[in-house]
């Protein structure tokens, strides 16, 4: 009996050896892992969530089919083929592209220079656009003397129980129309696009898009690259 203690020791040892090999062997797969993972962490983190992918998605909204880069596409989930209510994206000005290392600081806003755009498609839910709302609606709703801004616009007042607390109307009749709400104090100094105006476009599809208020004084400009660009990535005859 003594002579098989030993032996037993012997026995365990070994076991234990090859546990101890197999745990070491574990933790440097594991070791591996976590460093890739960590540097796909970090990219990650660091677009966060944008992307520089260009592939193109065809999006249907309505009786609209939109092909648009998955870079230019605000939301990782609505990066994918298939119908949809509503389509956002951002932009780059003034080039009009979507995100790329190259324009990496202005998606993030890290130097606050303020140059992307919010675009929203959707089905349209009224009759008419902004600008045709305005003798009809916001005429109605706004003070009668507005101030003038330069560039051939006009900012109009919300009356007190319009409902647009916060917010001005901007306004340009020329040969190209242009009317705009504008948020305003410190509501306007925490968005990166305080003013909105929608058109629209394709088969009763409505276009929102949102833009810093220093662009005001290029509105004509800014309309029309708007709309151009829209209708590029629209698929459906205007």
């Amino acid at each position: 009996m003594e002579s098989q203690a030993p032996v037993s020791r012997s026995l365990f040892d070994a076991r234990m050896s090859k546990r101890l090999i197999a745990l070491i062997a574990v933790l440097a797969v594991l070791a591996v892992l976590i460093s890739l993972g960590g540097a796909w962490l970090g990219r990650f983190l660091a677009l966060g969530g944008l992307t520089e992918d260009q592939t193109l998605r065809e999006i249907v909204i309505g009786n609209n089919v939109l092909s648009v880069p998955s870079n230019t596409i605000r939301f990782a989930e609505s990066r994918v083929d298939g119908v949809a209510e509503r389509l956002d994206i951002y932009l780059h000005w003034p080039d009009l592209d979507g995100y790329t290392a190259a324009t990496r600081d202005s998606f993030n806003n890290a130097k606050g220079d303020k140059r992307i755009l919010f675009l929203a498609f959707e089905e349209a839910t009224m009759s008419r656009d902004m600008t045709g709302r305005f003798e009809p609606i916001y005429r109605q709703l706004v003070e009668q003397s507005g101030r003038e801004l330069g560039d051939g616009l006009t900012a109009y007042a919300f009356k007190e129980a319009s409902g647009y607390r916060d917010e001005e109307l901007v306004v340009g009749l020329g040969a190209s129309p242009f009317v705009a709400r504008c948020l305003m104090g410190q509501a306007a100094k925490g968005s990166l696009a305080p003013c909105e105006r929608d058109i629209r476009l394709g088969e009763e599809l409505s276009l929102t898009y949102r833009f810093p208020r220093d662009m005001l004084s290029q509105s004509s400009e800014l309309d029309q690259a708007v709309r151009e660009r829209a209708q590029s990535l629209l698929r459906t005859p205007n």
